[in-house]
């Protein structure tokens, strides 16, 4: 699944995360054929905040952290949208994050 359209591929991803799960950069880019494109992946959710089909809030980093909460109309807009599909956030933190956690290599 690699064309030119870097940033494209990530948003088809993105979209394919089921609500109420979370994945991380690294998976994505590892999804991707671009293991260590991760932050390539994180400047195209940082562009995807205009796009209203991409759920970026659903994207976070390998530890569980909302890392992009920063790029939300709001400081606290990516927890508030993860909390509406049940997930547990405590200072930034996924809680179960195994548990939430989406690996695009393994379900798609």
């Amino acid at each position: 699944m690699k064309d030119t359209n870097f940033f494209g591929d990530v948003y088809e991803v993105v979209k394919l995360i089921p609500k109420g799960k979370v994945t991380s950069y690294g998976a994505i880019a590892s999804y991707l054929g671009s293991k260590k494109s991760a932050r390539m992946v994180g400047w195209a959710m940082n562009a995807a905040h205009t796009l209203g089909d991409v759920p970026a809030h659903r994207v976070v980093n390998r530890a569980g952290l909302l890392s992009g909460k920063h790029c939300f109309e709001t400081p606290t807009k990516m927890q508030e949208l993860l909390e509406l599909e049940g997930i547990i956030i405590i200072d930034n933190q996924i809680q179960n994050f195994e548990t939430v956690f989406w690996n695009p290599d393994t379900l798609l």
